[in-house]
């Protein structure tokens, strides 16, 4: 629909594959009238139907042979009664009162990543607004949402999302995003959105019956989008359209763009840089920063290299590899792609030059990977790193969490070492005080064949590794989705590994750790011990089950456990650190 004003002035929609359509608005169809000025646009003359907030409307489309059951809007901006149900016409009209924010730059930010059905026990926007006192009190500066779009049925992590300009009516709709956007400026947080645009998800995507809004091929989790092929304008205007609304209606401050390496976009200009355009426009307009995040295994520097050099000048990019190092030297896991990590050598290179793989061999993928950060003009500030994120937890057999295998004293061990780090920290859910919640995989599909064949895909995928079929949680089963509600009743052990969390978020603003070069960064390490830091402040670390001892010393800032400190060298117990003034 084309907005106007509060409401849009006309219903009209892009159906390149019709050959008639019509419009039925509260049970009243009329035919729609084909745009001579827009190549593949109906619309409904609006002398005879006339947008109203609270409509229900569908579509129907004729392809020559018969005419379709009634359809959602494909820019859809709600769906009360579901992703297969009429669309509502919904207003604009919000009364922001966040008018003192100025926004945040990326660098010198603290992410939090939450999923709204599980963070808190309402599951709701409202539900996260009455947790953001404590998210300030915790240090962080922007919250992560998880994808919003609706989907089929009524749980899912959100990544199956088809309806890419509406909000899950279960969160609270778009009402309810707003409050949650004006609710957190007002406390002082950013808010940045998870988006999905290399897919559509299984269950309620019409799309395709009114245009080629799909190319032939398959990501790993649906129909490539048509970003490249014939009619791909309108594709990619529909995904720019979808940015600008969220990132200027919605206040957002920043997108997180879902597995940007799965695009099929073999266009001159990528879809990426396009979106990149329309965010630095609304931030030119509004005086107030936006970021894009691009979710990449690429290691390619292109995605936040600066546009003067050949790059597509995104903010940053989520970076699996420092996750992937310090998660093996700890928990000792070296299966699928943690086979090409494991060591305190690799760890050291890996957050001394951000990526793990700079055109060289990675034997996963058995041929050479990645290319080279230019260190000396791409601050690591625009690499995100975290401890664990819904993926690295979630796509584990049974969603454990790192703090259901792993100690205190390793759980403060992985914290410290990423907010020591100059990159740009992320946490996820529940993680700062050790939840004992799992995080699985959960879905609620309306389509009990599309049910089955995720269970069965689950089962089948962790079955080579080992694991039975009673041990992996079933996708689909309301229970799977309930164990995942994080559990705010903390015993004392949470409560001192939160307070860890708090002071090492207040050292790394205190200690100015956000660092703008990584050629200044000094790492070092020995058999089982590591450093980082700079001539001011280090960060020592051990990482074994005994006692080690690092050559760095001067005055303990910080430590988790009880470390010795002498003038030139610091004595640590098993998975100790200390951070050290010298």
């Amino acid at each position: 629909m084309s907005e106007s004003a509060a409401v849009p002035a006309r219903f009209d929609v892009w159906a390149p594959l019709a050959d008639e359509a019509r419009i039925v608005v509260d049970g009243v169809s009329s035919d729609l009238l084909r745009d001579a000025t827009r190549a593949g646009w109906w619309y409904a003359d609006p002398a005879q139907v006339t947008p109203r907030a609270g409509q229900r409307y569908a579509y129907e489309i004729f392809n020559g042979t018969q005419w379709s059951q009634p359809l959602p809007d494909p820019r859809t901006r709600a769906q009360p009664d579901g992703v297969h149900e009429p669309s509502l016409v919904v207003s604009t009209d919000f009364a922001w009162t966040d008018h003192q924010w100025q926004g945040r730059e990326l660098a010198g930010q603290v992410i939090y990543e939450l999923h709204v059905g599980t963070f808190s026990a309402e599951g709701t926007f409202a539900g996260v607004v009455d947790k953001l006192a404590y998210l300030v009190d915790l240090g962080v500066t922007a919250i992560e949402l998880m994808p919003v779009q609706p989907f089929g049925g009524t749980r899912n992590w959100g990544y199956d999302g088809v309806d890419w300009f509406a909000v899950h009516e279960a969160y609270g709709g778009p009402e309810g995003l707003k409050h949650l956007v004006d609710a957190a400026h007002n406390a002082g947080l950013g808010v940045i959105l998870d988006v999905v645009y290399n897919h559509f998800g299984p269950d309620g995507n019409y799309n395709s019956l009114f245009g080629p809004y799909l190319a032939p091929g398959q990501t790993s989790w649906g129909d490539v989008v048509n970003f490249s092929g014939a009619a791909s304008d309108e594709v990619r205007a529909f995904v720019l359209d979808a940015v600008r609304q969220w990132l200027e209606e919605f206040h957002i401050d920043g997108l997180r763009l879902d597995a940007v390496h799965a695009y099929d976009d073999r266009r001159a200009y990528s879809i990426m840089e396009d979106i990149r355009s329309v965010a630095d426009d609304v931030a030119s307009r509004t005086g107030i920063p936006r970021s894009l995040i691009a979710e990449s295994d690429l290691n390619d520097p292109r995605l936040i290299d600066d546009v003067d050099h050949g790059g597509y000048g995104l903010s940053a990019q989520w970076l699996d590899d420092v996750h992937h190092a310090l998660h093996t030297v700890v928990s000792g896991e070296r299966q699928a792609y943690y086979v090409d990590y494991g060591t305190l050598d690799i760890l050291a290179d890996t957050l001394s030059h951000g990526y793990r793989f700079r055109n060289t061999y990675s034997q996963y993928r058995r041929h050479n990977h990645g290319r080279a950060i230019e260190l000396d003009r791409v601050p690591p500030a625009r690499l995100i790193t975290y401890t664990t994120t819904h993926d690295q937890t979630g796509n584990r057999a049974t969603g454990d969490r790192p703090s259901q295998y792993l100690t205190a004293a390793q759980l403060a061990l992985k914290a410290a070492v990423v907010l020591f780090s100059p990159f740009t920290p992320m946490l996820f859910m529940g993680e700062e005080f050790a939840a004992r919640t799992p995080f699985p995989f959960f879905c609620s599909h309306t389509d009990a064949e599309l049910n089955r064949l995720t269970r069965e895909g689950r089962f089948t995928e962790f079955s080579r590794l080992g694991w039975g079929r009673d041990e992996v949680p079933d996708p689909a089963d309301p229970a799977t989705f309930d164990a995942a509600r994080l559990d705010w009743e903390f015993d004392s052990e949470q409560k001192r590994l939160l307070a860890a969390y708090r002071r090492l978020i207040s050292l790394r603003g205190e200690l100015g750790l956000a660092r703008g070069d990584l050629r200044e960064l000094q790492v070092d390490h020995g058999a089982t011990w590591l450093t980082m830091g700079s001539d001011d402040v280090v960060l020592a670390a051990n990482f074994s089950n005994q006692p080690a001892t690092a050559p760095v010393g001067g005055t303990l800032v910080y430590s988790f456990g009880t470390p010795q400190v002498g003038d030139a060298e610091v004595s640590l117990g098993p998975w100790d650190f200390a951070i050290l003034r010298r």
